[in-house]
């Protein structure tokens, strides 16, 4: 299957210095795929210069000097840089030149272009922000990770229907367990917004498994956690703060005394599995569900082994037609759901 991706090269922290590396990585790995790096040609090219001209004839330069930095407001990308590496990359999607887009860039900016450019699918109200985190288990899907600081009900009913979709075409589970984040796995925890989409998520045909609380993400509990972007967002940022934090005590814990030190050394395997297994760059690649295309956001600090993950999570979207599946399960809904009246 020949797959062409379009990678916003300028996005980032560290722009071409990892992301043209990253890409280099993946076009070796796969002899099906062909990459459009999106960005200033001057930067680009001395990257490039001395790839087998095998690979190169799997790559395509698009220049454009112009870019979206990481502090730009979202009007900025939308209306002033609209020849931008992220906006170009984007365009390609639309245009059938590449099948998915990747970009570390600003998050905000990405999502405005990436709706304004691909729409979204008329059964979908808002996109979200879906990426997997990893549990005791193996790992857990979790949508919307700041797309949406507000959200109602039926939309988080979305999310909730396009996680399952997901879960079940990527990870190949038949009936994924869906949890809705709440405070508490009581009936009567909770604000209106998460009961009336607890309602609905009871009615929706889905293997809902009810309310999952913040150490339960970790657990395993489920294989999709749905939430709105405002306590995703926070929920993401903090365990990635609690790995960082735990990774410094035992660093600080090992070089305390020599005993210590020995049996950090010891213990050297056990460590470097965890840390592997805790790895962020191992989950890199956050996915813009709900959009006419596929649209991967990668850390804006990653660097190139951690960009080359949002890469093969970009290349796996494509070769499972996320978006085309989307739009066919919820063309049609899965049951009819019965609005949820607010309490008064």
């Amino acid at each position: 299957m020949r797959i062409t991706l379009a990678v916003d090269v300028m996005g980032g922290d560290h722009g071409p210095a990892v992301t043209v590396p990253a890409s280099l990585q993946v076009l070796r790995e796969n002899q099906g795929l062909q990459l459009l790096l999106v960005g200033d040609e001057a930067a680009i090219g001395p990257l490039i210069a001395r790839v087998s001209p095998e690979l190169r004839s799997r790559l395509q330069v698009v220049h454009t000097a112009e870019f979206v930095t990481m502090d730009d407001k979202v009007s900025t990308a939308l209306r002033i840089k609209k020849q931008s590496s992220m906006r170009l990359a984007v365009n390609a999607v639309r245009d059938g030149q590449a099948k998915a887009c990747v970009s570390a860039g600003n998050t905000g900016a990405l999502m405005a272009v990436s709706r304004f450019v691909l729409k979204t699918h008329p059964a979908i109200d808002r996109p979200a922000i879906m990426a997997a985190l990893p549990t005791q288990t193996g790992h857990v899907h979790m949508l919307d990770l700041g797309a949406n600081v507000d959200s109602e009900p039926h939309q988080l009913l979305q999310f909730a229907q396009m996680g399952a979709l997901v879960a079940e075409a990527l990870d190949g589970h038949a009936r994924p367990r869906v949890g809705l984040l709440n405070i508490g796995e009581e009936e009567i925890k909770g604000n209106e917004l998460i009961k009336q989409t607890h309602e609905l998520l009871r009615q929706s045909g889905l293997n809902y498994i009810g309310y999952v609380e913040g150490d339960g993400i970790f657990r395993g509990e489920a294989e999709v956690i749905v939430c709105d972007g405002f306590v995703g967002n926070i929920a993401l940022k903090s365990s990635e703060g609690v790995a960082k934090m735990m990774a410094g005590m035992i660093r600080k814990q090992i070089g305390r005394s020599l005993l210590n030190r020995v049996l950090g050394a010891l213990a050297l395997p056990i460590w470097r599995g965890l840390r592997h297994e805790m790895d962020p760059g191992r989950y890199n690649g956050a996915s813009l569900v709900g959009l006419g295309g596929i649209v991967v956001k990668s850390h804006g600090s990653a660097d190139a082994a951690s960009f080359a993950q949002a890469l093969r999570v970009a290349v796996l979207e494509v070769e499972k037609d996320i978006p085309g599946l989307i739009a066919r399960e919820l063309s049609h809904p899965m049951v009819e759901v019965s609005p949820v009246a607010s309490e008064t």
